[in-house]
């Protein structure tokens, strides 16, 4: 049997048997070390019986329970806990897995390298290898296992909320909650007391990441070119004065809106009553309160936009400007010919950031009218409750765990689509895969 064989073959019986046979023997104690751990924590800390809980999700609620005259309150299974503790398992199981494969292959080329006659790098020479070849891989290590445990596995544990059934009043530990499939998804479809609520959140969460993405963007640059026109003083003055929205905390100044905008003692109701007129329903009223909202968004959202155009403004060639002035260019065609084209090079792929961060803005929403007015046809959710903040009422104030869930699906999905959709339509992605 040849070398390569006998080694992934020992590897494959157990980790780092290959490598002790290839005379890797500090490589082949390490991997044994490993194996055994990995032995260890499948015999004595219970890892199949974590893997057996997630797929069951408990078989014994937490309950009273009579022993002899008295009732005794029995702790049972936590259907949340099993599912936590199974995706750890499940990752540690996926993690020892992809290492079991990786000793074989090493072993595998190892020995093919003794077949051949050719010298096998010792130990030393392989760490030294790899601290040239792969150093970036090494200090990116651990940060991807922060990311692989603080991110990836929260984010499994949300999806996976969606199928199942855990939503008030099914709630653990006095009830374990069961997988359901994709129950919840043709629920939120098919019940008109939930699609009604969903369809109209959707509507209106795409229209106001349109028309609050297309104001700031068009406000910010409109600004942003006054500003820099030549006859224009005081550059710096302007500057400073447009960009105090953006400096103050967004969370001051959406308190100090939903103040002013007040329907009783409000100061701007306050004026107009002074000047004769009756109050607004700023915020009471559905038309008038998302209105009010994209009113105060675009305070908040043109500055930003503003200092972006003010950067790729002052990289525009004069030439450009003077061989326009030239041909006898008016101030409109330079702006639509010269300045919007290379200002949407520039900015598409923020535009599209700012669309999907739109899509998922909390802030604005919530501090400024919290969803409402209340929709009286909507479950949990007024009429200007974005899909984020619908998932936020289900989650925290609902206990509606496994609906939010799907939510969060529908979210990831609407935004990563059109994201991608988007940026690889724009001139900035098309003339840089040009040169890749």
């Amino acid at each position: 049997m040849q070398r390569k064989t006998a080694g992934a073959v020992l590897s494959a019986l157990f980790m780092g048997l290959g490598q002790m046979y290839n005379r890797q023997w500090m490589k082949g104690i390490l991997l044994l070390a490993v194996g055994a751990g990995c032995l260890y924590g499948a015999a004595v800390l219970g890892l199949p019986g974590y893997l057996k809980g997630l797929w069951t999700l408990g078989e014994q609620p937490s309950g009273m329970v009579k022993v002899g005259k008295l009732m005794k309150m029995v702790e049972g299974d936590h259907s949340i806990f099993l599912m936590i503790k199974g995706l750890m398992a499940a990752l540690a199981a996926v993690l020892a897995l992809a290492l079991y494969v990786v000793g074989i292959r090493d072993a595998y080329k190892v020995g093919k390298l003794r077949d051949e006659g050719r010298q096998v790098n010792t130990f030393r020479q392989s760490l030294r290898g790899v601290n040239q070849r792969n150093f970036a891989y090494l200090v990116l290590l651990l940060p991807a296992v922060f990311i692989l445990f603080l991110t990836v596995l929260p984010l499994f544990f949300s999806v996976l909320l969606a199928f199942t059934n855990y939503a008030d009043p099914i709630l653990p530990p006095a009830n374990l909650i069961d997988w359901v499939g994709f129950a919840n998804f043709i629920k939120l479809v098919s019940l008109q007391v939930w699609s009604d609520t969903f369809f109209g959140v959707l509507f209106w969460t795409v229209i106001w990441a349109a028309i609050a993405t297309a104001t700031t963007y068009i406000g910010g640059i409109f600004v942003a070119v006054l500003i820099h026109q030549p006859r224009v003083r005081f550059k710096a003055f302007w500057r400073t004065i447009m960009i105090v929205p953006f400096a103050i905390p967004s969370l001051i100044s959406l308190l100090v809106m939903r103040n002013m905008f007040n329907n009783k003692f409000g100061p701007i109701n306050d004026t107009l009553r002074m000047m004769g007129l009756e109050g607004v329903p700023w915020l009471t009223n559905p038309v008038w309160a998302k209105a009010t909202l994209l009113l105060v968004n675009m305070w908040i959202g043109i500055p930003i936009t503003m200092i972006l155009a003010f950067g790729i403004l002052t990289t525009i060639s004069r030439d450009l400007y003077e061989a326009a002035d030239v041909d006898g260019a008016s101030s409109f065609q330079k702006f639509r010919r010269i300045t919007l084209p290379m200002v949407l090079f520039a900015t598409a792929p923020v535009l599209i950031m700012q669309f999907a961060g739109n899509i998922n803005n909390f802030n604005v929403i919530y501090l400024l009218t919290d969803g409402g007015p209340v929709n009286p046809n909507y479950q949990y959710a007024g009429h200007t409750d974005l899909l984020v903040t619908w998932l936020y009422k289900l989650a925290l104030d609902q206990a509606q765990y496994s609906f939010a869930s799907v939510i969060g699906i529908i979210i990831f999905l609407i935004v990563a689509t059109l994201s991608i959709w988007s940026y690889r339509r724009t001139r900035s992605y098309k003339e840089e895969d040009m040169f890749v």
